[in-house]
């Protein structure tokens, strides 16, 4: 991405698509960066489309938007990956340069201590003492943390808290 492209990041992920891909556009027309993020957008207005459709008239919510850039996130890892078993490694350059653009409108997973904290907090909060609140501690985490959690590592983390007595 860009390094001269400022994005302010207050504004809606579907408003800081829009105002990147404008500013690659000008930037470069046919870089990989204004393509990555044309098609982007041209999938958010697809599910726009689907939204309309069921009747929702504002469009597809932001957090439909936020899902479809884990899809293609994840389209990008398995490409690359392939394409560098076929030896491609031209193409599975271009899908990790995609995979970095997609990424960075994506939000950051809570990780280390960041993560830790926010676990001590949930099980404090639901007051969750046993390993059978760990349902509970995880649905409050990924509401409380929408696309921020990967389930699997704070899901050893809580069972990891739940499983060690207070002192």
């Amino acid at each position: 991405m860009g390094a001269d492209i400022l994005i302010n990041q207050s504004a809606g992920l579907r408003a800081r698509l829009k105002d990147a891909r404008e500013q690659a556009e000008q930037a470069d027309r046919d870089s990989v960066e204004a393509a990555t993020l044309r098609l982007i957008l041209c999938a958010v207005d697809d599910r726009d489309v689907t939204a309309r459709q069921r009747g929702e008239c504002s469009g597809c919510k932001e957090s439909m938007v936020e899902d479809l850039l884990a899809m293609m996130a994840t389209q990008r890892e398995v490409s690359a990956r392939e394409y560098d078993e076929a030896g491609r490694i031209e193409e599975a350059e271009r899908e990790r340069a995609e995979l970095a653009i997609i990424q960075s409108y994506l939000p950051q997973k809570l990780s280390g201590e960041a993560l830790e904290r926010a676990v001590c907090e949930i099980i404090e909060e639901v007051e969750a003492h046993r390993l059978k609140d760990m349902g509970r501690c995880m649905e409050a985490l990924k509401a409380r943390y929408p696309g921020q959690i990967d389930s699997a590592s704070a899901g050893k983390l809580v069972r990891a808290k739940l499983q060690t007595p207070v002192k």
